[in-house]
């Protein structure tokens, strides 16, 4: 019993010398208006004493680094609100960054899928089955083209001898109508003289 009047006194003695003592350090440490939550946490534990498992502080100086210490959280809220806020608009970002990955990667299949394919009337045709018959269409036409150029040589060269014949046909028939006319002159003069003879005898 004498024991616990003895602590009680001891802590009674201990709070009025420390209400004393702080009523004559009314002005706050600059280590509380200035440093980190850190250091002026560290700057209470040096200079508070700890009684019976408690910390006896000042009042004013608990106040302050209360304030202190909820002003810092207040701080962190905001910029961990602004930092989630970041995180969702780098998240909607991502979100249209990967949907247009998506459409690319869709674009890119189709673009592989039609890159062999060509539009013919409405029907999808291979590449290569295209090209196979342009190559024929084409080589057809070549064919085509030459024998058309070796018969019009053809025709022609025959149309130009036939013409060559024709006319040396004209020459010869008109030397022939000639020689003929000119023997049946002979002829109707020999025959006229001949006369002519019969009569004068």
């Amino acid at each position: 019993m004498k024991k616990l009047q003895y602590r009680s006194i001891l802590i009674i003695v201990f709070m009025v010398t420390l209400f004393s003592k702080g009523n004559g350090q009314r002005p706050l440490p600059d280590e509380l208006l200035t440093n980190s939550i850190e250091d002026q946490i560290e700057y209470i534990e040096e200079h508070t004493r700890i009684y019976e498992n408690y910390r006896a502080i000042r009042e004013d100086m608990f106040q302050k680094i209360n304030n202190n210490i909820i002003d810092s959280l207040l701080v962190y809220k905001e910029e961990i609100t602004e930092l989630n806020n970041r995180i969702s608009g780098l998240d909607n970002v991502n979100d249209s960054l990967n949907n247009s990955l998506e459409e690319t990667r869709s674009e890119l299949q189709e673009v592989s899928r039609t890159k062999n394919e060509i539009s013919l009337m409405g029907l999808e045709i291979n590449k290569t089955v295209y090209n196979s018959i342009m190559l024929i269409i084409i080589a057809a036409l070549i064919i085509i083209l030459i024998t058309g150029y070796i018969l019009f040589k053809t025709n022609r060269a025959a149309t130009i001898r036939t013409k060559d014949e024709l006319k040396d046909l004209k020459n010869e028939f008109e030397d022939y109508r000639q020689s003929s006319r000119r023997a049946r002159e002979k002829m109707t003069i020999d025959h006229f003289k001949e006369i002519k003879r019969l009569k004068g005898n």
